[in-house]
Order: structure tokens, then sequence, then C-alpha cells
């Protein structure tokens, strides 16, 4: 890798459309496009963290959220977190997304964001918001596994992201999964990309914050001591 690995990133960001077909009522919205602040924030964060050549351990999501990558462009980031601990404003916008606060909460235990963005990069195999008509006619978000139809059209593409992602420079001696169900998937698309040797399977952010939140302190260990390669 002879550049850094931000400007893969951004670059990546800046050009990232999904070309193929998707089940009736489904549609993917692209917060690059959507607002022209998310990629000066997006830009920010990663020249902040990731303006080096390390390599970095993946951490696997499921796809963009409604108030965190879906506004901000940057996994599991909402603009709260971005603001109060990243030191990066987003003025168009205000979210507040469950899963952030898990995941900074884990991030200061660990040491804050500047060790642990500079030992991790977290994406999502399908990394764009994907919405899902319901009959009444409202837009809800969706998965990309909530439908095998969708799960099956996407299924390419995502092995191609993935395929991108680790030319960033990633250590692929290890990834390690958000969700249970996730990683059902994310084990399918390894074995057809061969891309990293071991998969380790953590509960999902959203999962410990809305039904584990008394717990929330043992999977902050969990994840701090599966994420430093200790054995449990």
């Amino acid at each position: 890798m002879n550049t850094s690995i931000c400007k893969n990133i951004i670059e990546f960001n800046k050009n990232l459309t999904y070309p193929g077909k998707l089940p009736e009522g489904f549609r993917v919205l692209n917060p690059y496009f959507d607002n022209p602040e998310t990629i000066k924030v997006m830009t920010s964060f990663y020249e902040k963290y990731y303006n080096d050549l390390n390599p970095r351990k993946f951490i696997i999501g499921i796809n963009p959220s409604r108030h965190g990558a879906g506004v901000t462009g940057i996994p599991f980031t909402d603009t709260k977190r971005l603001e109060t601990v990243c030191d990066i404003k987003m003025e168009s916008a205000k979210t507040h997304e469950v899963s952030s606060v898990f995941l900074y909460d884990m991030i200061h235990e660990f040491g804050g964001p500047e060790k642990f963005y500079s030992e991790f990069f977290i994406n999502s195999p399908f990394p764009l918001a994907i919405v899902r008509q319901t009959k009444d006619g409202k837009q809800i978000y969706a998965n990309y596994y909530d439908d095998p139809e969708l799960y099956k059209m996407t299924e390419e593409f995502m092995i191609d992201c993935l395929k991108r992602f680790a030319e960033f420079g990633l250590d692929n001696s290890e990834a390690f999964v958000l969700g249970k169900k996730n990683a059902t998937f994310i084990k399918k698309l390894n074995k057809k990309a061969n891309l990293f040797k071991k998969l380790t399977i953590l509960e999902h952010p959203r999962y410990i914050q809305q039904y584990k939140s008394k717990e929330k302190a043992i999977y902050i260990d969990k994840y701090i001591i599966s994420l430093s390669g200790h054995k449990l």
C-alpha cells in the first residue's frame, strides 16, 4: 500500500454507488450524495484518525443506520459522538444513535478514539443505507439479510466491497463481526471471498444497549478482551 489508508477510504466513499438491482419495495440511500456536509465530516474524521500506513483489523457491521453512518458517513458514529468525542461538528444534522452510545463507551474504556482507530477499521459489507417501503407507505431501514432476495441481489456487491476494504491494508488474520445473525452471512461471504482467516463474533451494540443495558459493563469488557487478542 503506497498511500495512507485515509486517502483510500475517502476515495472509496466519494465514489460509492450501488449499481445492482433490488427487490421491489427496497431502495438504497447514499448519505454522501444526499448531504454535501457528510463528505466534509467524513473526510475530517478519516484524515484525523487514519492518516498513516498502519494495518488495522476489521470490525464488520451490517449496513448504515438511520442516525449513525446514514447521516455522518462514519460507521456507528452519530453527530453527538462525532462532536463530543471526535471534536468534529456537523451543522446540518443532529442525531442520537443507540449503537453509537455503546461503541463510544467501549472506545473510551479501550483508551480513546486515537488508540482505538489506530488499530481498527469499521465498516459493513453493504456500506450504504437500505430502506424498505411498508404496506402503509412508510419507509423503514432494513438490513441486507432481512430478505433472501435482497441478499441474493447484493451478494456480489458486498464481496466486492469486502475485497476493496482488504486492499486498504487491513490485517486479515482476524476480523470481528457484530451481531450473531450478521455473522451467519459474513461467514458465507468470507468463504467465497477468502479474506479473513478467523472471524470472531461479538454481540451487536444495538442489542446490548437495548436489551442488556444492565450488563453493559460486562459486554464492554468482553469487547476489549476480544479486540485486544486475549482469550475469554
